[in-house]
């Protein structure tokens, strides 16, 4: 009787939903500091307790499906359909960019974890589900660990460095440009002192405008493998061997940074989940905005099993 009427109050917050045959889908607003945490909650057809996952997005301006290629999406219904009810959010940075006088320099790391915070705790309070776990893909799994800290059953790093991202950035420009090492690295070191660049390498613009400086700021200060070490519960590191962007590396160095970890290298994945043959970078990345090609079913097994029997 009390989860029925949990369940009865927690859909007063929903602003819409839809029914499956196997799940319900309900898109849910959740009321954060600086604007409201726009997501989607997908439940198994039951009233028994579950776990719930929370699915946190990568850089950029990725919404909570995982953009065009749909990844976090196909994952978010992977769980489900194993009894593993999921919440995956946008990022405020998407809605907070379609306000007028928005500017980029007001963005910070911290803000993502803010947030983070605020929707793990909106789902405790609902004290509905029998385990609440963070999953951060790429850069939110940096911001998992951080806002998960005291306040999770278990944490999964996708894609994850293992990194300060000045140290990421300097080897995905400089695989591509080697010429650019010594630019990168002169003004990660002045953002680094609190200072702004000014006399950046005009052809890094695209890294180093003065309006993002701020923001790399604020993310270079949180190091993956102190922060997980801050965890107290069960962590699971995934990465994948045709992962472009955060090498296997870098899960290792996660997985040897905490005691109480699992390390999953999945064969063929790439950093969107999505099985890659070629070691083609274009064709890798290609397959980054392709919904209908689906993620790895490994993927969502290894998951499966680390909640049923870790957390």
């Amino acid at each position: 009787m009390k989860n029925i009427i949990l369940i009865l109050l927690l859909f007063i917050s929903f602003i819409g939903y839809s029914q499956k045959d196997d799940y319900i889908e309900r898109e849910l607003q959740i009321p954060s500091k600086n604007i409201s945490v726009n997501g989607t909650l997908m439940m198994p057809k039951t009233i028994k307790s579950m776990p719930l996952v929370i699915i946190i997005p990568g850089s950029g301006m990725v919404d909570r499906n995982g953009g065009d290629g749909n990844y976090l999406k196909q994952l978010a219904l992977g769980l489900v359909m194993r009894d593993v009810a999921t919440y995956r959010y946008d990022k405020s940075s998407i809605a907070l960019a379609k306000i007028e006088g928005f500017k980029e320099e007001n963005v910070s790391f911290d803000d993502f974890i803010n947030e983070a915070i605020t929707v793990i705790k909106y789902f405790k309070k609902q004290n509905l589900y029998s385990k609440i776990i963070v999953a951060g893909h790429s850069q939110g799994s940096l911001v998992g660990m951080v806002a998960g800290q005291s306040r999770i059953d278990g944490f999964i790093s996708l894609a994850g460095a293992g990194r300060t991202i000045d140290k990421i950035l300097i080897e995905q420009v400089v695989n591509q440009s080697p010429q650019f090492r010594a630019d990168m690295e002169k003004t990660f070191e002045i953002i680094k002192s609190g200072k702004i660049d000014e006399n950046f390498n005009p052809l890094l613009v695209s890294v180093f405008r003065k309006s993002l400086q701020p923001f790399w700021a604020s993310w270079i200060k949180y190091n993956p493998q102190e922060e997980l070490k801050k965890l107290d519960v069960p962590a699971l590191i995934i990465n994948g061997t045709k992962d472009i962007q955060v090498p296997v590396t870098d899960a290792e160095l996660l997985h040897n940074a905490y005691d109480n970890s699992q390390l999953l290298i999945i064969d063929k994945m790439n950093h969107v989940f999505k099985e890659v043959e070629s070691d083609n970078r274009m064709e890798n990345i290609s397959t980054y905005t392709k919904a209908d090609l689906p993620i790895s079913k490994k993927l969502v097994e290894g998951i499966i099993t680390f909640i049923t029997q870790k957390v």
